[in-house]
C-alpha cells in the first residue's frame, strides 16, 4: 500500500509539474465581428483590450472559455473555469472608473487567467454608437498571465509540505499503534 502511494504521489507531481510548466497562452482572439476599441485607456497596456460586440454575456462568457481552454502546447487542452464578480469590483480588478454590468474570470487553476468585463447600457443615453452602429455592448478582456518560475517556486514548497504532512501522520499513526 506505501509503494503504491508514492508511486500516485510521483505521477501526480510529475503531471502537476508538467502542467505548469506549459507556456502561456497568447492573448485571446476578439469576438467574430466585434470592433476594438481604440479609446486611450484601452490601449495603454497590451495585457488588456476592449471591443464593441453584439454578442450576449453568455455568447461572450461561451467563446473565450472555449478559445482559452483550446489554447494550449501540443493540443493539450487545459481545464478552465468561470468565476463571477461583482460588477463593483470592475473598478479594482479591470480599471479605475470602468463602467461594468458583469465581471467574469476564467482561469487556469495555478496558471493564468483572463478578466472579461462586459457593460450594456441599459438607459438610452449611455447607448453605445461607434462607426454608425449601434453595439449591444462593451467588453474589456485582461489577461493575467503567470511566470512559470512563480508556478514552480509555490509547486515545489507545497509537494515537500505534502510528504512532510504523510510522514507526520504515518509517524502518528505508528505511536498510537505502538
Amino acid at each position: 500500500m506505501k509503494k503504491f502511494l508514492k508511486i500516485l504521489f510521483l505521477a501526480f507531481s510529475i503531471a502537476l509539474l508538467f502542467y505548469l510548466v506549459l507556456p502561456n497562452p497568447p492573448f485571446p482572439k476578439p469576438l467574430p465581428d466585434a470592433l476594438q476599441s481604440q479609446e486611450p485607456a484601452d490601449t495603454e497596456t497590451p495585457l488588456r483590450r476592449a471591443y464593441f460586440t453584439n454578442f450576449t454575456r453568455e455568447d461572450v462568457m461561451e467563446y473565450y472559455k472555449n478559445q482559452f481552454s483550446r489554447s494550449s502546447f501540443m493540443g493539450i487542452s487545459l481545464p478552465a473555469y468561470r468565476l463571477n464578480y461583482p460588477p463593483e469590483e470592475a473598478g479594482t480588478i479591470i480599471r479605475d472608473q470602468t463602467r461594468s454590468t458583469f465581471l467574469e474570470e476564467i482561469v487556469h487553476p495555478f496558471r493564468e487567467s483572463i478578466y472579461i468585463n462586459g457593460f450594456e447600457p441599459k438607459l438610452a443615453k449611455d447607448a453605445i454608437f461607434i462607426d454608425n452602429k449601434d453595439w449591444r455592448q462593451k467588453i474589456i478582456i485582461k489577461f493575467v498571465p503567470s511566470p512559470t518560475w512563480v508556478r514552480i517556486a509555490v509547486a515545489v514548497p507545497t509537494l515537500m509540505l505534502i510528504v512532510l504532512l504523510a510522514m507526520e501522520l504515518a509517524s502518528l499513526r505508528w505511536r498510537k499503534n505502538a
